[in-house]
């Protein structure tokens, strides 16, 4: 197994920490891959785009559901986007609750990306679950 390593440079003022690691592309940006066994606290695997769009998703719900706005067509003309990126966003509300905890929590599978999940899925939770393999 691969270990971090510490040691002193040669002249004695810095140390030198090795960490076994890996890069791999996720949802366009790279994220740094450790080998098993191999934690950092500061380490996030969280894709921070996704879950912005899964608590924007959830605003614009609360707002259709209070009236403040009526329509996706008015929601995405207040928002200055194109409606079907709105309707797209708007179906990760449609995600399960299990799914969304590990979007947030950073543990989702690494094909759950926007570019994914921009796609057409199935709205039952335990479909959701079978097509990417969570749960």
């Amino acid at each position: 197994m691969s270990t971090i390593n510490a040691e002193w440079s040669r002249d004695g003022t810095e140390i030198i920490v090795t960490i076994p690691m890996s890069l791999r592309r996720r949802s366009g940006r790279k994220s740094i891959i450790f080998p098993e066994g191999v934690e950092l606290p500061s380490a996030s695997a969280r894709d921070e785009t996704l879950a912005k769009l899964v608590a924007k998703a959830h605003l614009w719900l609360r707002q259709l559901e209070s009236g403040k706005v009526t329509t996706i067509s008015e929601l995405a003309e207040r928002e200055n986007l194109d409606n079907s990126y709105v309707a797209k966003v708007m179906r990760l509300t449609l995600l399960a609750p299990d799914i969304v905890e590990r979007i947030l929590d950073g543990t989702q599978p690494d094909v759950m990306s926007w570019r994914e999940l921009a796609k057409p899925f199935p709205v039952e939770w335990e479909r959701q679950r079978e097509r990417w393999r969570v749960g």
